[in-house]
């Protein structure tokens, strides 16, 4: 008897897609951008480089800004946003990605503000204020870097804790794409706002970055199995693959070209466009695998085979 090929009943997905749209996918953009850029600021800060801390604070405090108005948005009830702060739930993803925005925003709010004491008058009350802001800007920034690698990497945990195929096998491997492309954007700020000799700082976290992305990028593609298949084809490849060329484009611009304004800024906007494309290209992979009902059955039935043929192995199982 030939082999029955696998199918649905009338070609239905066995789960029920995500009901999440681009918002998210743009989310998870600018949640890493944020965090990348604390990272950065806090370099720029230890190593004293005013214009590379300057420009990592502004970065991360427009980010997460952005990040709270696309999640909020993306709400069923987005006037109720505020409910999601009633509980705190150490087993929910969202629960604990809601109180890490929570913590992480004033911090970087507070280091964006202290950027302005040098505008205020010398004298007077403001006076006060101007001579307060610098230590408390920079207590708040290396709070929000302490924060910054749960922001950047929580968002692959969620994704990971559903039961969408591509999303949840790759739990151990997606903190590593989401961690990278957090730390490859925030050394896109460095490369387009400061001059290159400032920038060394950038150009390290850029390798660092697109080394973690990058080596997460292909256990995700070719560890996966069936379930990894979504990563390689239709528009969720074409995204992933645009946002590997970026990378690596990125990087090397930022290596070879450390002494030119015009290149470091060009790599900058590579880094952050390939940023932007992992996300999407994660996203749609997910939405991919789900709505295909082989990516939810045939694995399981591996599964099971597997575990017949271990009992079948180990009879005293």
């Amino acid at each position: 008897m030939p082999r029955a090929e696998f199918t649905s009943y009338y070609g239905r997905p066995v789960l029920k897609p995500p009901v999440w749209t681009w918002e998210i996918a743009a989310y998870l953009f600018t949640g890493g951008l944020a965090a990348g850029s604390s990272l950065l600021a806090a370099g720029g800060q230890v190593t004293g480089r005013p214009a590379l801390r300057r420009a990592g604070r502004v970065a991360a405090v427009g980010a997460i800004t952005a990040s709270a108005v696309l999640l909020v948005k993306d709400l069923g009830r987005p006037e109720r946003f505020h409910h999601m702060l009633r509980v705190a739930k150490p087993t929910s993803p969202m629960s604990v990605g809601t109180w890490i925005i929570t913590a992480y925003g004033p911090a970087a709010g507070i280091a964006a503000i202290a950027e302005t004491a040098s505008w205020l008058p010398e004298r007077g009350p403001l006076g006060l204020v101007r001579r307060v802001l610098p230590p408390v800007g920079r207590v708040a920034g290396l709070a929000a870097a302490v924060t910054a690698p749960a922001l950047g990497t929580y968002t692959a945990v969620l994704l990971a804790d559903t039961a969408v195929p591509s999303w949840h096998e790759a739990y151990p491997h997606l903190p590593f794409v989401f961690g990278g492309s957090a730390l490859a954007s925030g050394a896109a700020v460095g490369l387009l706002a400061v001059p290159p000799g400032q920038a060394g700082p950038a150009r390290r976290m850029a390798v660092a970055g697109a080394a973690l992305e990058l080596f997460g990028a292909h256990q995700v593609e070719h560890r996966l199995g069936l379930v990894g298949e979504p990563y390689r084809t239709g528009r969720a490849g074409r995204l992933l693959r645009a946002g590997r060329a970026l990378t690596v484009a990125g990087v090397a611009g930022a290596l070879l070209g450390g002494r030119s304004r015009a290149v470091s800024a060009l790599s900058g906007v590579a880094l952050l466009a390939a940023s932007l494309a992992t996300r999407f290209g994660i996203f749609r992979a997910g939405v991919a695998s789900a709505r295909d009902p082989k990516y939810t059955v045939l694995p399981q039935r591996e599964r099971l085979a597997r575990r017949r043929a271990a009992e079948d192995a180990d009879p005293q199982r």
